[in-house]
């Protein structure tokens, strides 16, 4: 039999008894709400210049905020992030200035990647945010080789990579998860199940009891969480890590959330499940769900809500503002990263491509 959900805040801010919350600062609390807050808007707002035309692609995470920020939180600042594409939050609370992210949405000058990867492609080496790429599953077993390669170094770091209940289907899913139970990779796997991947139903992706359980037939522990819960999710992520530093392995932490919005600004969920199913999750959303916690323990009011809604849209205005003035990469960065030294064809062609622009620009 599956176990049952772990939930430690219930949806009217209240604690549940049959659960020890986490030791959490306040501080840190209150951190983890602005972040929550923060990523929710950045989703809004991005998804409207997808709308607007301004950036070609988005995909948001509104109704995952508690499933991600609650499973970084106990992690340590060397300890590797390897994200799905819904972790916004994680590389927020990480501190990825929103600039950056701007940047890569816009694919402009300033953008890391050079506007070489679609939209919501992005990646922070220096705070050990792994590369985002859209094939499904890919990410977990590259997850569980750096850390083994961790485990092989001696060193304490472990790495934490997210996942939705679609990968599980994928045969990376079951490669990763294999070798890490038998060599105990020092690795904590998070599946965002979010009841649909795309427009297929979990009910179609899988017919386990849940997600969590299938981390027995790899040897190593599974646990369900409300996955719009962030207290829960600290729990049992928190054990997680714990388990990987002391040598006993990985474990399979199934967040049960939901995706709120559509898959992606190219997905219509309309066409697929009923207003009344999203009406129903909407009742659980995570932000209110923690705003009336903190509300509870006096650390928040309205006032303080209003601050920090105005604080956050400022912010998201004037980054916008400052990536989308920035022109797009030069022309020269097409064959650069490649080779030292670039070969002849290459820079005839750049020198071809260069003269075609001029030509075309001084006709228009």
């Amino acid at each position: 039999m599956s176990e049952p959900i772990r939930q430690i805040l219930r949806p009217d801010g209240s604690l549940n008894q049959e659960f020890e919350p986490p030791d959490i600062p306040p501080q840190d609390l209150l951190r983890i709400y602005r972040t929550m807050l923060l990523n929710r808007r950045v989703d809004e707002r991005m998804i409207t210049l997808q709308r607007q035309g301004r950036i070609g692609f988005y995909i948001g995470s509104t109704g995952e905020e508690a499933a991600v920020l609650g499973s970084v939180y106990p992690l340590r600042d060397t300890d590797w992030i390897v994200p799905c594409y819904r972790e916004l939050g994680a590389a927020l609370y990480r501190g990825f200035p929103l600039f950056k992210l701007f940047c890569q949405l816009f694919g402009n000058s300033e953008d890391a990647i050079k506007g070489r990867q679609m939209p919501n492609h992005y990646s922070a080496k220096d705070l050990r945010f792994g590369s985002i790429s859209s094939p499904v599953g890919t990410q977990i077993p590259q997850a569980v080789g750096m850390a083994m390669a961790a485990k092989i170094s001696g060193k304490s770091d472990i790495v934490l990579v997210f996942f939705g209940d679609g990968a599980t289907s994928e045969g990376d899913f079951h490669v990763g998860a294999n070798f890490a139970g038998v060599f105990k990779s020092p690795c904590v796997f998070v599946c965002r199940n979010n009841q649909w991947a795309i427009s297929v139903p979990l009910s179609a992706q899988t017919a386990s009891e849940s997600i969590a359980i299938k981390a027995q037939a790899y040897g190593f522990a599974g646990v369900r969480v409300d996955g719009n819960d962030v207290l829960a999710m600290v729990s049992a992520t928190q054990e997680a890590c714990l388990r990987a530093r002391s040598g006993d392995g990985p474990t399979l932490v199934e967040a049960v959330t939901y995706r709120v919005s559509a898959h992606s600004t190219s997905d219509d969920p309309r066409a697929y499940r009923e207003d009344e199913e999203v009406e129903k999750w909407q009742k659980r959303d995570p932000l209110s769900r923690f705003r009336l916690y903190l509300n509870r323990l006096a650390l928040w009011d309205d006032t303080k809500e209003l601050q920090l809604e105005e604080e956050i849209r400022e912010e998201i205005q004037l980054t916008i503002k400052l990536a989308e003035e920035l022109p797009p990469p030069s022309i020269d960065t097409l064959i650069e990263d490649v080779f030292e030294t670039p070969p002849w064809h290459l820079l005839e062609q750049l020198e071809a491509l260069k003269d075609q622009r001029e030509t075309v620009e001084s006709q228009a």
